[in-house]
């Protein structure tokens, strides 16, 4: 598994930590949904997207 770093202000970061321990996951889990959601909606309304292409 590869790792990211991003830069994000304390104030979100901190009502990411929130919503994280509310649905019962570390903040990296709630990260991890949040980008899959966002593939797959991206996915849903332009197709597949096909890797190995630039």
């Amino acid at each position: 598994m590869k790792s990211l770093s991003i830069r994000i202000e304390p104030e979100l970061l901190d009502k990411l930590h929130i919503v994280a321990d509310y649905e019962g996951r570390s903040a990296n889990s709630q990260i991890l949904i949040l980008i899959r959601r966002c593939v797959e909606q991206y996915e849903k309304e332009h197709g597949e997207i096909e890797l190995g292409r630039k």
